[in-house]
């Protein structure tokens, strides 16, 4: 077989464009998300496109049982996984702590830390098997520096922050590179789910700016995982030119 990418939340935004381009790369695709109707839409898409192969796994992360009997259940051919994009993530709600929903909280705990934590563990104990591997943790500059109205998911991205330097120590053992990518602003669905459907306030996040496509975040993923295998890069965060962090902006376009 060709190598082996496993992507989470597949369906859009960052998960969807890395998967377009590693499938582009020659890469054999396994491609999860919540949206059934979605991956077998992408994966048509993408095996008419580039004549790969592609496995689709229609799973929420949350759900700890069906993360590891679907992994788990995956032919002997595809479990020898070179790359694993551990992406499924999501913002609900930018509200003050003391006025926030616990709903949202619940979900972005049990979605952006414990689905993050299941998806990891069972793919990096089959890259231990071989010795060999790389997992992308998609983090957020809200992981480096928690902003108003942020409080939780800001939380959950300082906890991927943290597991990402814990995995790399315990997967040094096994030979696998642990890459953490942290991107500020970009245009995907990523606001409009924060908004619960408003587009309107959505599109207000990148006002005066040109923010970070999910084109730009796949590129840079890609190249991540291209460099030689004694070269890990461990820690990255990618802003466009008009944010220097997680608050501060240039909204003056040029």
């Amino acid at each position: 077989m060709s190598k082996i990418v496993f992507i989470t939340g597949a369906t859009s935004g960052f998960g969807k464009a890395s998967a377009e381009k590693f499938a582009a790369h020659g890469y054999d695709l396994i491609l999860n998300g919540r949206r059934d109707d979605r991956l077998q839409e992408l994966c048509v898409s993408l095996e008419n496109k580039y004549n790969i192969a592609i496995l689709t796994l229609p799973f929420d992360v949350r759900e700890e049982e069906a993360v590891f009997n679907s992994i788990d259940s995956l032919p002997s051919p595809w479990k020898k996984i070179d790359v694993l994009i551990n992406n499924a993530g999501l913002a609900l709600g930018r509200d003050y702590f003391d006025e926030a929903d616990l709903n949202d909280w619940n979900t972005m705990v049990d979605t952006n830390i414990k689905g993050f934590m299941y998806v990891a563990k069972a793919i990096s104990q089959l890259m231990a098997v071989y010795k060999q591997g790389h997992i992308i943790n998609m983090g957020s500059v809200a992981g480096k520096q928690v902003y108003e109205k942020g409080n939780v998911y800001c939380a959950t991205k300082y906890a991927v922050d943290a597991l990402n330097q814990s995995m790399r120590i315990d997967l040094l053992r096994h030979n696998i590179k642990v890459t953490a990518i942290h991107p500020g602003a970009a245009e995907t669905e990523f606001a409009v789910v924060r908004f619960k459907g408003d587009e309107t306030t959505a599109k207000n996040v990148y006002n005066g700016i040109d923010p970070l496509s999910a084109e730009d975040v796949a590129d840079v993923i890609y190249y991540c995982t291209t460099l030689p295998a004694h070269v890990c890069i461990n820690d990255l965060v990618i802003t466009c030119t008009q944010q220097a962090d997680a608050i501060y902006f240039n909204r003056e376009k040029s």
